[in-house]
């Protein structure tokens, strides 16, 4: 056998399992460029953290303890001189966005697997009747004071009494597909739009700057991303192991939760660490819907923007101390995050 030239041995693979050299070095130089990029901003924030103001100021230093003396004065003055005005916006974080998480992941689900599996005739004779009594709820709190909790279960029982004596009356009707696309249009609604009419209901039944208030909106908020994604992994599954569960005498809550729930695994674990993600870093709705008993982590960053400029070593302390509860979480569900991407590469 003629043996190879040096470059054949550069650019021709040795084998079907294996890169050829160059190509090789060219694609762990593309990864570890692309980490670079990827990990500086956060060692930039790190480093940051460990400086004094004047070290911030005079100009880029990269190399702790040569291009200067790291401090620690930022962390004791966001651990120890703020206290508990750096735990309780950390703990309110933690309570509202893993709730709401857990509570839109649940939710979703259910209405995916809903949208998947049955099929809906919403008659919309039907739905505009709920409009109109919503409409009227509002106005009668409103304009003449009556309690919020009456005025809305007498609205539920008129609609429960309409739809039920004139529903089959109507014959236009909304199939799936319509209300996939009307959930994920309340995604598409920038928040702006719709964060005053929720401030003013909150604070029309006293539910203002509380964990209910932000638990509440940030699950409607989210739920539309769930359902569009949660869809997709629930469709993927085989209509034939849930019709032999059937057979079997299973009922549907029981094949959802048996069946269908660790068959979505991978899906629901890259879902919820998304919503997650979203409902943490949300600031909008906290700076509206909070004041300061359900503060929330992003607005004490932003709060360290005062009058004499950005404190830029508070707040990368706390920005520290923010983004690590989400690293930690993606590092724990790694191979179940991977799994649902490549689960929906290979659907794409």
């Amino acid at each position: 056998m003629r043996e190879r030239s040096f470059f054949q041995r550069l650019f021709e693979p040795p084998s079907l399992t294996e890169m050829a050299p160059a190509s090789k070095l060219l694609t762990y130089a593309i990864l570890i460029g692309w980490t670079i990029v990827v990990l500086f901003p956060l060692y930039w924030v790190l480093i940051t953290s460990f400086k004094l103001p004047f070290q911030v100021n005079d100009g880029p230093d990269f190399i702790p303890f040569i291009d200067y003396q790291p401090s620690g004065h930022a962390w004791r003055y966001i651990f120890v001189e703020l206290g508990n005005d750096t735990l309780r916006p950390y703990l309110n974080s933690i309570i509202i966005a893993l709730t709401s998480t857990v509570l839109a992941v649940i939710i979703g689900s259910l209405a995916a697997y809903a949208l998947v599996r049955i099929q809906y005739n919403v008659k919309i004779g039907t739905i505009a009747g709920f409009i109109v009594l919503l409409g009227a709820t509002v106005y009668s709190i409103n304009r003449f004071g009556t309690p919020w909790h009456l005025t809305a279960a007498i609205a539920l029982a008129l609609f429960f009494f309409f739809a039920t004596s004139f529903g089959r009356y109507f014959k236009r009707a909304l199939k799936n597909n319509d209300i996939l696309f009307w959930i994920i249009s309340n995604r598409i609604l920038p928040p702006v739009v719709a964060v005053l009419p929720i401030y003013l209901m909150f604070q029309r039944v006293g539910l203002l700057d509380t964990h209910v208030a932000m638990i509440a909106t940030y699950m409607a908020v989210n739920l539309p991303i769930v359902v569009w994604l949660m869809r997709d992994f629930f469709a993927g599954i085989p209509i034939d192991l849930e019709e032999s569960a059937e057979i079997d005498g299973a009922s549907r809550i029981r094949i959802f939760a048996t069946i269908v729930l660790p068959l979505a695994r991978p899906g629901l674990a890259a879902t919820f660490l998304l919503v997650l993600i979203l409902a943490w870093n949300e600031y909008l709705l906290a700076l509206f819907i909070s004041t300061a008993d359900a503060q929330t982590m992003p607005l004490l960053v932003a709060a360290q923007n005062a009058t004499r400029g950005p404190q830029w070593w508070y707040m990368s302390v706390l920005i520290v101390i923010m983004i690590a509860p989400i690293v930690l979480m993606t590092i724990l569900l790694q191979k179940h995050i991977a799994r649902g991407l490549m689960v929906g590469a290979v659907k794409g």
